[in-house]
């Protein structure tokens, strides 16, 4: 069993910059694949990113790369996603989920996640 605590969230203006984090208990840190989505308004959950188990390997969907970064402290159980350059299209509950079940940073799908946050809001003003 794993809990997972985002945080971070808020309100930001076109072109601003958002830190979230997503605090884990319950499981080894290193022994899970980490990974965040998000859901607007009346669209269907979509992944935003992943990493894998000891950070080196990373991914990221085509809308956020080079603008988000994903990354990962294990000695404090705490996954972040540096978001950058933030518009209004990435308003959105994001979530931090992590996986058991794949490895690397091949984690792009909701259904191979095991554990799910609660999720933060993020709104980004024009």
């Amino acid at each position: 069993q794993v809990q997972l605590v985002e945080s971070g969230g808020g309100l930001v203006q076109a072109g601003g910059s958002l830190r979230l984090s997503c605090a884990a208990s319950g499981r080894a840190s290193g022994s899970y694949v980490m990974g965040w989505f998000r859901q607007a308004p009346g669209k269907e959950r979509e992944f935003v990113a992943t990493i894998s188990r000891g950070g080196f390997g990373t991914y990221y969907a085509v809308s956020v790369k080079g603008r988000f970064t994903i990354s990962r402290d294990n000695a404090k159980n705490t996954g972040y996603l540096r978001m950058t350059n933030l518009k209004p299209e990435d308003t959105a509950i994001y979530y931090c989920a992590v996986s058991f079940q794949t490895t690397g940073s091949n984690g792009r799908s909701w259904s191979q996640y095991d554990y799910w946050g609660q999720g933060t809001q993020v709104t980004v003003s024009s």
